[in-house]
């Protein structure tokens, strides 16, 4: 039987291609999260990752496989907390599910401590004129779609406002609505607070 492919790390500590692997797709989801797909190069990634670009090449055969591993990265991490936030409902009344609200507060606070997933997420959105990243990025979101679907147990046709709402979440955290000096009022009327 022969042995898992390794790599060493600047520690001396040896990884297994599998962790590497995962280790370049954390450091493009920063660097991609940074500087978008047409604006990143895998040698920055490779970098980061602390690895040679002939590497990540041989990991992931294209910058767009790279890009593509790093926006499914990006889903996962959606995915796992909702997940954890389906095993904890939260009553909020007005007839409003308890998963939904559990995994609503859930993306809010994914929101405000990720921001790389937040802008690697807009990222993906815009690359979406490619049809191979519109093609996986339509199938993850139908995916997380049929998740909440599966733990809510409302149906997937009835989540649109859910969904609708999470996008606004998206423009509300990358415009930074949540600051005290940035009145929703202001953005509804066209103001921007004073600086």
């Amino acid at each position: 039987m022969s042995a898992s492919p390794v790599s060493a790390t600047r520690t001396g500590h040896r990884l297994h291609a599998d962790e590497r692997r995962a280790e370049v797709i954390e450091a493009a989801v920063r660097v991609f999260a940074d500087n978008g797909l047409a604006g990143t190069s895998t040698e920055d990634i490779a970098r980061l990752a602390g690895v040679s670009q002939p590497y990540v090449f041989r990991l992931f055969g294209s910058k767009q496989q790279l890009f593509l591993a790093a926006v499914g990265r990006g889903f996962e991490r959606v995915r796992l907390a909702f997940v954890e936030a389906a095993r904890h409902p939260i009553e909020v009344g007005g007839g409003y599910d308890p998963v939904l609200a559990a995994i609503g507060q859930a993306y809010g606070r994914l929101l405000s401590t990720d921001q790389a997933l937040l802008r690697l997420q807009l990222h993906a959105y815009a690359a979406s004129g490619d049809p191979v990243i519109r093609d996986f990025v339509r199938a993850e979101f139908a995916a997380l779609i049929a998740a909440v679907a599966e733990l809510s147990g409302v149906p997937a046709q009835a989540l649109r406002p859910f969904f609708a709402e999470g996008m606004l979440m998206n423009v509300a955290a990358t415009l930074d609505l949540s600051r005290a000096d940035v009145a929703w009022d202001d953005m509804c009327e066209g103001r921007a607070a004073e600086a």
